[in-house]
């Protein structure tokens, strides 16, 4: 009974390990992509640069606010 517990501790800790060393090279694999974020002139929302609207130097979070900062 002694032998069986002792393998079933070990098998635990070895599978913790395989699964902490997996976790880890997972982590490192991800590459973080950054974009800049503006701010729309119109409600000042702050959004991803490559999701707004640009007129002029200006960005905007639609198509809407666009037109109405242009009267």
């Amino acid at each position: 009974m002694s032998r069986l517990l002792l393998l079933v501790v070990i098998a635990a800790v070895v599978y913790l390990l395989i699964r902490s060393y997996r976790r880890k090279s997972e982590a490192a694999d991800k590459e973080v992509v950054t974009e800049d974020m503006v701010r729309c002139a119109h409600c000042g929302v702050h959004l991803p640069r490559s999701e707004s609207i640009k007129a002029g130097d200006k960005f905007y979070c639609s198509a809407e606010h666009r037109d109405a900062a242009r009267g």
